[in-house]
């Protein structure tokens, strides 16, 4: 998060202890694990809220979306039924087949 090393870590902590002595090291490095860790919840959540609005936000516009094109229900059925070929009439005559020429 930071980007700090292990020597910059260990610098910290021999300043930390030169300055506030053995005794109180511990308990403001707790506490300011603490501090640390609140931080970083406080961040994630707001980050999570945020991802959580976009992608509310994003849906809407797609259901918008979705809602604006008019696709027409096509019923499989009733198309083969319209484009099958009818049986002709009895009364219509059947179309004669050309006669075969023979040389």
């Amino acid at each position: 998060m930071f980007d700090v090393g292990f020597s910059e870590m260990l610098m910290v902590g021999l300043v930390g202890l030169l300055v506030l002595g053995p005794e109180r090291l511990p308990k403001v490095a707790r506490e300011a694990a603490l501090w640390i860790r609140k931080a970083r919840s406080v961040l994630n959540d707001a980050k999570a809220d945020i991802k959580r609005e976009l992608d509310l936000e994003e849906l809407q516009e797609l259901r918008a979306m979705k809602e604006s094109i008019q696709v027409p229900r096509i019923d499989p059925l009733a198309v083969l039924q319209e484009t099958a070929v009818k049986p002709a009439p009895a009364d219509q005559k059947q179309p004669s087949t050309p006669a075969s020429t023979e040389n």
